[in-house]
């Protein structure tokens, strides 16, 4: 009987954390750049004395899905669309290098360029500064050039873009970090001006999904009432004899 209740509620813990994610990747299904995250189980045995046969079904991260979200033109001189598996690097909130494809971008009270939700954008030296009283652009490259009152245009920096070789780790924060550290910038690595990313997540296959996982998590569910029932049955047997 235990075998049964073991293994509905591995179950059904599973499918809540699917559940989550699903829930997660439906919540951000407009966010600029946002990669869907992919969730898998593995079974693993339970060890000891009379528990070779049960298994605990686990969670384990596969990471997310890298597949481009649609571009669309914005017209807006600071917004950027990375191309391929170009990554824009930001400072996180703690200070450390990450990249994101969040690429709607603008200039803070200090002059220096950042994100719309804040982060600070790197570039190549650093924090890219730009000079009061200046119209900035961002070249296919990722330079950014700003366009002075008497029409002289100057560069004043490359916006700091890499490209992964592995797939990167998500962090708490919504940010992507390398495994091995800063990632040395692309040359190569190309942006689409005046336009943004939407988010990768198919918001009909997310909603189906959540809506099978609530079944299957029923069904789990019922699977341990029906060992409840029939541990009472096999008790009132038992208490008769």
């Amino acid at each position: 009987m235990d075998r049964m209740i073991y293994l509905s509620m591995s179950g059904a813990k599973a499918t809540m954390q699917r559940q989550d994610t699903l829930a997660n990747n439906l919540a951000n299904a407009t966010t600029t750049g946002f990669r869907a995250e992919l969730q898998a189980f593995r079974a693993v045995p339970v060890r000891g004395d009379g528990a070779t046969t049960r298994a605990y079904a686990l969670e384990t991260t596969t990471g997310y899905d890298a597949s481009a979200g649609q571009v669309s033109a914005t017209g807006r001189n600071l917004d950027v669309a990375m191309k391929g598996n170009a990554w824009l690097a930001v400072q996180g909130l703690d200070g450390t290098e990450a990249y994101t494809r969040f690429g709607s971008l603008d200039i803070d009270a200090q002059g220096q360029l950042v994100t719309t939700n804040g982060l600070t954008v790197l570039g190549d030296g650093g924090p890219i500064q730009v000079p009061p009283d200046t119209v900035p652009s961002i070249a296919p490259d990722g330079t950014v050039s700003v366009r002075q009152q008497n029409g002289t245009t100057t560069p004043i920096g490359r916006l700091k873009l890499v490209t992964p070789e592995a797939p990167l780790q998500r962090g708490a924060d919504g940010l992507f970090r390398a495994a091995d550290g800063d990632l040395p910038a692309d040359a190569n690595a190309r942006v689409q001006d005046g336009a943004l990313e939407g988010s990768n997540v198919n918001a009909v296959e997310a909603m189906i999904s959540m809506i099978s996982a609530a079944r299957q998590f029923e069904a789990q569910m019922k699977m341990i009432q029906t060992a409840q029932s029939d541990e009472q049955a096999a008790a009132k047997l038992l208490s008769a004899n």
